[in-house]
């Protein structure tokens, strides 16, 4: 597959599984508050709130926004990828876990393409990162992902069954980050790896199972959401396709509402845990 043809692709994923996996979070919001319309409104509030903390932070201190963005989308990818396979002592070691494991696989995926990251940092933060060694960073935090992998080998028993899946699956994850574009590689991660089984732990969660009723249900609460975004990019890129910084603004603008996307997502796993317990 030709570069440019991987970019459309990554970028119709994206656009697509992408945006609607994170497009219902007012629904789960209400979920999780239950019938109480106060806390609900509160919840809301915060919502907003956290986004437009997050523009702040990218307009004013953006590489302390991009770190915050690494770091909370790493936990994000571990806690979806990790929910209920393995079982820790401690909610310390489980976030640690999470937050290590989802930091492996985008520092895998920044190694593989250093230059295009540097470049898209730059454009967001006007800072050259190149003093960092991504490499080094891979290699410690690949350390601790080892040393954490060990603790959960010694202590569950649900993950000694699936330790020769998981070191596959990085295994596959560092091929097709070597072999595809950036955009691409990181599309087939994100949607396959996340997206796609999030909308499923979400469907679960909000209509009590996954089929096909309940899958229509969700992708119409979904659809007005998905639909404004969508526009409002397509308008951005007529924009500023001219200019540099339309990379920039689109990472910025996913960045933004990725923050209160990840708090809502922590907070149905938490409710949907308590219940099964």
């Amino acid at each position: 597959m030709k570069n440019e043809t991987q970019i459309i692709v990554g970028f119709i994923l994206i656009l697509s599984f992408g945006i609607v996996h994170g497009a219902n979070d007012l629904l789960l919001i209400k979920k999780i508050n239950g019938e109480n319309s106060m806390t609900y409104l509160k919840t809301l509030l915060h919502y907003i709130m956290i986004v437009l903390v997050a523009v702040l932070l990218f307009s004013f201190i953006p590489w302390l926004a991009m770190l915050l963005f690494i770091l909370v989308s790493s936990y994000h990818f571990g806690e979806q990828h990790w929910d209920k396979k393995i079982i820790h002592n401690t909610i310390l070691i489980t976030k640690l876990f999470h937050t290590v494991y989802g930091l492996f696989i985008l520092l895998l995926l920044f190694q593989f393409h250093e230059k295009e990251v540097n470049a898209i940092l730059y454009g967001i933060t006007g800072i050259h990162f190149t003093f960092i060694s991504i490499a080094a960073l891979l290699e410690i935090i690949g350390f601790i992902l080892v040393a954490l992998f060990f603790y959960n080998f010694k202590t569950s028993k649900v993950f000694q069954k699936i330790f020769a899946v998981e070191l596959l699956y990085l295994v596959v994850f560092a091929i097709i980050f070597k072999i595809g574009s950036l955009i691409w590689a990181f599309a087939i991660y994100f949607i396959f790896w996340h997206s796609i089984p999030s909308l499923f732990e979400q469907i679960k969660f909000l209509y009590g199972g996954f089929s096909n009723t309940n899958l229509k249900a969700y992708l119409k609460s979904a659809f007005i959401y998905w639909f404004v975004s969508i526009v409002g990019i397509i308008v951005l890129y007529f924009l500023l396709k001219d200019y540099k910084i339309f990379d920039s603004i689109f990472f910025s603008f996913l960045a933004a509402i990725t923050f209160p996307h990840v708090i809502v997502i922590e907070r149905m796993f938490t409710s949907k845990n308590k219940k099964t317990e």
